[in-house]
């Protein structure tokens, strides 16, 4: 499929829930599926950190860490954001990844990180988790940014690359503009992208190939009508 603009993607998920019926947490667990697929298919098991937002990027990821502990990963999922402050089709499955006992908290940054609970967890143990993963999974911001990246995000993207380990970028790498490729200050730099539906129109800037890695398409159970009207459309 041709590559698809910041807008033609937010549509096509519209247009499958509105137009086809396809409810959104349907979507969403394809894609999380196929997120899984392509994990497996690339790495060893082992341990694993999932660095989730509070968005349908950090739904893709909660279905993922479902996916990968039923495969025999050690699954560790970390939160940008308070469980409270993720609604929608995402909060769904933060519920269902939380009810099944996987490591679910919340990172603490700045002054935040000298108290925490038992649903948190301060930065320099956050830290020192990514530095030992076998991999870590970007979900944290996906297609919709529109500007700058804001703490707590900016904090959590350096420290997934400065921990030097294996990186897979659910969608989009995390601070990349989708329309562009050009990052918006810091952008994880992955090792590599698992991007659903088609490629971003992004991707055609082949200096964005420093931060996606290798890409590969997922498919999300879109119906064959929608693929190929969107195969036919000029791009917008």
């Amino acid at each position: 499929m041709r590559p698809l603009s910041q807008i033609e993607i937010r549509n096509v998920d519209q247009s499958a829930i509105e137009h086809y019926g396809i409810p959104g947490v349907v979507l969403m667990e394809n894609a999380g599926r196929g997120c899984s697929q392509v994990v497996q298919k690339n790495w060893t098991t082992g341990s694993v950190v999932i660095c989730c937002g509070k968005g349908n990027n950090g739904g893709d990821g909660f279905v993922l860490a479902r996916y990968l502990e039923n495969s025999g990963w050690a699954v560790k999922v970390r939160l940008a954001t308070m469980p409270e402050s993720v609604t929608g089709d995402a909060a769904v499955f933060l519920s269902a990844v939380q009810r099944s006992g996987i490591d679910v908290r919340t990172v603490l940054t700045g002054s935040a990180s000298t108290t925490w609970g038992e649903s948190e967890i301060p930065w320099a143990e956050f830290a020192r988790e990514l530095s030992g993963a076998d991999l870590v999974v970007d979900a944290l911001l996906g297609t919709g940014l529109m500007g700058a990246v804001r703490s707590p995000y900016s904090e959590i993207i350096e420290a997934i690359n400065a921990a030097g380990q294996p990186v897979l970028a659910i969608d989009l790498p995390s601070g990349i503009d989708c329309n562009t490729g050009r990052p918006f200050g810091g952008a994880i730099r992955a090792t590599r992208t698992a991007t659903l539906v088609a490629p971003k129109l992004g991707f055609e800037n082949v200096a964005v190939q420093a931060y996606t890695g290798p890409i590969e398409v997922v498919d999300i159970g879109l119906p064959l009508a929608l693929v190929r009207s969107l195969e036919t459309k000029s791009p917008s």
